[in-house]
Protein backbone atom coordinates (compact mmCIF):
# COMPACT_ATOMS: atom_id res chain seq x y z
CA UNK A 1 0.00 0.00 0.00
CA UNK A 2 1.77 3.05 -0.89
CA UNK A 3 2.40 6.25 1.25
CA UNK A 4 -0.47 9.13 1.18
CA UNK A 5 1.03 12.37 0.25
CA UNK A 6 2.85 14.20 2.85
CA UNK A 7 1.40 18.28 2.70
CA UNK A 8 4.32 20.19 1.98
CA UNK A 9 5.41 23.17 4.13
CA UNK A 10 4.93 26.84 2.21
CA UNK A 11 6.69 29.54 3.92
CA UNK A 12 4.35 33.29 3.10
CA UNK A 13 7.26 35.24 2.42
CA UNK A 14 5.07 38.13 1.14
CA UNK A 15 4.76 41.35 3.63
CA UNK A 16 1.87 41.47 6.02
CA UNK A 17 1.33 45.34 6.65
CA UNK A 18 0.76 46.10 9.87
CA UNK A 19 -1.11 49.76 11.15
CA UNK A 20 2.89 50.70 12.07
CA UNK A 21 3.76 50.22 8.40
CA UNK A 22 0.81 52.23 7.41
CA UNK A 23 1.46 54.45 9.68
CA UNK A 24 5.12 55.14 8.13
CA UNK A 25 4.34 55.06 5.04
CA UNK A 26 1.56 58.11 5.54
CA UNK A 27 4.38 60.13 7.09
CA UNK A 28 6.50 59.80 5.05
CA UNK A 29 4.71 60.60 2.06
CA UNK A 30 2.43 63.81 3.20
CA UNK A 31 2.46 66.42 1.01
CA UNK A 32 4.90 65.32 -1.19
CA UNK A 33 3.52 66.09 -5.35
CA UNK A 34 1.58 62.84 -6.51
CA UNK A 35 3.48 62.33 -9.58
CA UNK A 36 7.09 61.85 -7.14
CA UNK A 37 5.12 60.12 -4.85
CA UNK A 38 4.03 57.72 -7.42
CA UNK A 39 8.01 57.02 -8.55
CA UNK A 40 8.93 56.54 -5.23
CA UNK A 41 6.66 54.21 -4.17
CA UNK A 42 6.30 52.03 -7.46
CA UNK A 43 10.16 52.22 -8.27
CA UNK A 44 11.45 51.68 -5.29
CA UNK A 45 8.78 48.70 -4.65
CA UNK A 46 7.61 49.50 -1.53
CA UNK A 47 4.47 47.90 -1.46
CA UNK A 48 6.09 44.72 -2.57
CA UNK A 49 3.61 43.47 -5.20
CA UNK A 50 0.44 45.80 -6.52
CA UNK A 51 -1.74 46.00 -8.95
CA UNK A 52 -4.05 49.16 -9.80
CA UNK A 53 -7.86 48.21 -9.24
CA UNK A 54 -9.78 50.29 -11.82
CA UNK A 55 -13.93 50.89 -12.68
CA UNK A 56 -12.65 52.48 -15.92
CA UNK A 57 -15.18 55.04 -14.40
CA UNK A 58 -15.48 58.84 -14.90
CA UNK A 59 -12.24 59.94 -13.25
CA UNK A 60 -9.95 56.57 -14.34
CA UNK A 61 -7.95 57.75 -16.66
CA UNK A 62 -6.07 60.56 -14.70
CA UNK A 63 -4.79 57.86 -12.39
CA UNK A 64 -3.97 55.70 -14.89
CA UNK A 65 -2.08 57.87 -16.97
CA UNK A 66 0.14 58.92 -14.01
CA UNK A 67 0.88 55.42 -13.50
CA UNK A 68 1.08 54.60 -16.67
CA UNK A 69 4.32 57.11 -17.30
CA UNK A 70 6.07 55.05 -14.85
CA UNK A 71 5.12 51.94 -14.68
CA UNK A 72 2.95 50.87 -17.71
CA UNK A 73 3.05 46.77 -17.17
CA UNK A 74 1.84 47.02 -13.89
CA UNK A 75 -1.27 44.53 -13.58
CA UNK A 76 -4.64 46.92 -13.94
CA UNK A 77 -7.56 44.82 -12.70
CA UNK A 78 -11.08 45.17 -13.95
CA UNK A 79 -14.23 43.99 -12.55
CA UNK A 80 -16.08 42.37 -15.41
CA UNK A 81 -19.57 42.35 -13.77
CA UNK A 82 -21.61 41.32 -16.58
CA UNK A 83 -23.58 44.52 -15.51
CA UNK A 84 -21.27 47.40 -17.17
CA UNK A 85 -22.82 49.88 -19.46
CA UNK A 86 -21.33 49.26 -23.05
CA UNK A 87 -19.71 52.61 -23.20
CA UNK A 88 -18.03 51.68 -20.05
CA UNK A 89 -16.25 48.45 -21.93
CA UNK A 90 -15.86 50.40 -25.05
CA UNK A 91 -14.02 53.04 -22.51
CA UNK A 92 -11.82 50.91 -20.62
CA UNK A 93 -10.51 49.21 -24.21
CA UNK A 94 -9.92 53.03 -25.61
CA UNK A 95 -7.63 54.03 -22.39
CA UNK A 96 -5.66 50.89 -22.20
CA UNK A 97 -4.94 51.17 -25.88
CA UNK A 98 -3.98 55.05 -25.93
CA UNK A 99 -2.00 55.10 -22.47
CA UNK A 100 0.37 52.25 -23.40
CA UNK A 101 -0.86 50.08 -20.60
CA UNK A 102 0.03 46.01 -21.25
CA UNK A 103 -1.59 44.55 -18.43
CA UNK A 104 -5.07 44.41 -18.07
CA UNK A 105 -6.91 41.53 -16.26
CA UNK A 106 -10.22 40.81 -16.77
CA UNK A 107 -12.13 39.53 -13.12
CA UNK A 108 -14.96 37.79 -14.15
CA UNK A 109 -17.56 36.25 -11.73
CA UNK A 110 -17.48 32.45 -10.88
CA UNK A 111 -20.31 30.67 -13.03
CA UNK A 112 -21.24 28.21 -10.57
CA UNK A 113 -21.68 30.99 -8.31
CA UNK A 114 -23.79 33.34 -10.49
CA UNK A 115 -25.90 30.09 -11.41
CA UNK A 116 -26.77 28.87 -7.93
CA UNK A 117 -27.67 32.38 -6.28
CA UNK A 118 -28.21 34.58 -9.48
CA UNK A 119 -29.42 32.33 -12.04
CA UNK A 120 -32.01 35.22 -13.36
CA UNK A 121 -29.18 38.22 -13.13
CA UNK A 122 -32.01 40.43 -11.18
CA UNK A 123 -30.25 40.29 -7.94
CA UNK A 124 -29.18 43.72 -8.29
CA UNK A 125 -32.91 44.50 -7.87
CA UNK A 126 -33.76 42.94 -4.53
CA UNK A 127 -30.26 42.21 -2.78
CA UNK A 128 -27.28 45.13 -4.44
CA UNK A 129 -25.21 43.73 -1.48
CA UNK A 130 -25.06 40.19 -2.37
CA UNK A 131 -25.45 40.91 -6.30
CA UNK A 132 -21.81 43.11 -5.68
CA UNK A 133 -20.76 40.15 -3.51
CA UNK A 134 -20.85 38.16 -6.34
CA UNK A 135 -19.91 40.12 -8.96
CA UNK A 136 -17.27 42.37 -7.15
CA UNK A 137 -16.12 41.14 -4.04
CA UNK A 138 -15.62 37.37 -4.30
CA UNK A 139 -13.64 37.56 -7.93
CA UNK A 140 -11.59 40.41 -7.02
CA UNK A 141 -10.46 38.70 -3.42
CA UNK A 142 -9.22 35.64 -5.23
CA UNK A 143 -7.48 37.73 -7.53
CA UNK A 144 -6.06 39.17 -4.82
CA UNK A 145 -4.53 36.28 -3.26
CA UNK A 146 -1.30 37.28 -5.32
CA UNK A 147 -0.94 40.63 -4.30
CA UNK A 148 0.63 42.59 -1.23
CA UNK A 149 -1.00 46.11 -1.37
CA UNK A 150 -3.56 47.80 -4.33
CA UNK A 151 -3.77 51.25 -5.62
CA UNK A 152 -6.74 53.01 -5.96
CA UNK A 153 -8.59 55.92 -7.85
CA UNK A 154 -10.63 57.00 -4.70
CA UNK A 155 -10.87 60.36 -3.85
CA UNK A 156 -12.44 61.98 -0.69
CA UNK A 157 -14.23 64.92 -2.51
CA UNK A 158 -16.30 61.82 -4.01
CA UNK A 159 -18.84 61.40 -1.10
CA UNK A 160 -19.26 61.55 2.71
CA UNK A 161 -18.32 58.43 3.26
CA UNK A 162 -14.89 59.17 1.41
CA UNK A 163 -14.00 62.18 3.41
CA UNK A 164 -10.94 61.83 5.04
CA UNK A 165 -9.93 59.49 2.95
CA UNK A 166 -5.92 58.56 3.98
CA UNK A 167 -3.30 58.39 1.80
CA UNK A 168 -2.89 54.50 2.77
CA UNK A 169 -4.85 52.66 4.60
CA UNK A 170 -4.87 48.77 5.98
CA UNK A 171 -7.10 46.71 3.24
CA UNK A 172 -9.05 45.00 6.31
CA UNK A 173 -7.24 42.11 7.90
CA UNK A 174 -5.45 40.76 4.83
CA UNK A 175 -2.16 41.98 5.52
CA UNK A 176 -2.46 43.89 2.34
CA UNK A 177 -2.26 47.95 2.04
CA UNK A 178 -4.68 50.35 -0.10
CA UNK A 179 -2.67 53.04 -1.93
CA UNK A 180 -4.95 55.93 -2.41
CA UNK A 181 -2.59 58.30 -4.50
CA UNK A 182 -5.29 61.14 -5.29
CA UNK A 183 -6.70 61.14 -1.86
CA UNK A 184 -6.57 65.03 -1.65
CA UNK A 185 -7.32 65.87 -5.25
CA UNK A 186 -10.41 67.71 -5.57
CA UNK A 187 -12.96 67.70 -8.67
CA UNK A 188 -10.92 70.77 -10.48
CA UNK A 189 -7.58 69.01 -10.01
CA UNK A 190 -9.24 66.19 -11.88
CA UNK A 191 -10.45 68.17 -14.38
CA UNK A 192 -7.36 70.28 -14.97
CA UNK A 193 -5.09 67.45 -15.57
CA UNK A 194 -7.65 65.71 -17.39
CA UNK A 195 -7.82 68.80 -20.00
CA UNK A 196 -3.77 69.26 -19.71
CA UNK A 197 -3.17 66.01 -21.00
CA UNK A 198 -5.92 65.29 -23.47
CA UNK A 199 -7.30 62.29 -21.67
CA UNK A 200 -10.40 60.92 -23.13
CA UNK A 201 -13.83 61.39 -21.46
CA UNK A 202 -16.09 58.27 -20.36
CA UNK A 203 -18.91 59.09 -22.65
CA UNK A 204 -21.52 58.87 -19.82
CA UNK A 205 -20.29 61.93 -17.91
CA UNK A 206 -21.38 64.31 -20.14
CA UNK A 207 -25.02 62.65 -19.86
CA UNK A 208 -25.08 63.20 -15.86
CA UNK A 209 -23.52 60.41 -14.52
CA UNK A 210 -20.43 61.84 -12.73
CA UNK A 211 -19.75 58.34 -11.02
CA UNK A 212 -20.20 54.98 -12.84
CA UNK A 213 -20.99 51.47 -11.65
CA UNK A 214 -23.05 48.93 -13.27
CA UNK A 215 -25.84 50.33 -15.41
CA UNK A 216 -29.07 48.93 -13.18
CA UNK A 217 -27.08 50.32 -9.96
CA UNK A 218 -26.10 53.37 -11.65
CA UNK A 219 -28.46 56.66 -12.12
CA UNK A 220 -27.97 60.68 -13.19
CA UNK A 221 -26.94 62.96 -10.85
CA UNK A 222 -28.99 66.12 -9.89
CA UNK A 223 -27.03 69.60 -9.21
CA UNK A 224 -25.95 69.76 -5.84
CA UNK A 225 -25.81 66.00 -4.91
CA UNK A 226 -22.69 64.44 -3.91
CA UNK A 227 -20.88 62.47 -7.45
CA UNK A 228 -21.74 58.90 -6.17
CA UNK A 229 -25.45 59.90 -5.11
CA UNK A 230 -26.48 58.22 -8.34
CA UNK A 231 -25.11 55.09 -7.14
CA UNK A 232 -27.63 52.24 -5.97
CA UNK A 233 -30.24 55.51 -5.65
CA UNK A 234 -32.57 54.66 -3.03
CA UNK A 235 -31.21 51.67 -1.13
CA UNK A 236 -28.56 52.27 2.28
CA UNK A 237 -25.89 51.53 0.56
CA UNK A 238 -22.74 53.45 -0.29
CA UNK A 239 -20.50 51.14 -1.32
CA UNK A 240 -20.30 48.20 -3.57
CA UNK A 241 -18.21 46.14 -0.79
CA UNK A 242 -13.94 46.42 -2.01
CA UNK A 243 -13.67 49.29 -0.31
CA UNK A 244 -15.89 50.37 3.12
CA UNK A 245 -16.56 53.88 4.23
CA UNK A 246 -14.11 55.79 5.51
CA UNK A 247 -14.49 55.91 9.41
CA UNK A 248 -15.05 59.31 11.02
CA UNK A 249 -12.03 60.49 12.69
CA UNK A 250 -13.05 62.87 15.55
CA UNK A 251 -12.82 59.92 17.63
CA UNK A 252 -9.50 58.83 17.53
CA UNK A 253 -10.60 55.46 18.07
CA UNK A 254 -12.07 55.66 14.34
CA UNK A 255 -8.68 56.62 12.68
CA UNK A 256 -7.59 55.15 9.66
CA UNK A 257 -4.36 55.03 9.92
CA UNK A 258 -3.40 53.93 13.26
Amino acid sequence: MGNSARALDVLDTRPAFTAADVAALNARFAGQATTEMLRAVLNEGLLGRAAIVSSFGAESAVLLHLVAQIQPHIPVLFLDTGKHFPETLAYRDELVASLGLTNLRNLRPDETALAAKDATGLRWSYDPDGCCALRKVAPLERALEGYDATITGRKGFQSTARAGLPLFEPDGGSGRVKFNPLHDWSADDIRDYAQAHALAAHPLVVQGYPSIGCAPCTSKVMPGEDPRAGRWRGWDKVECGIHDAVPLVDDPANDPIF
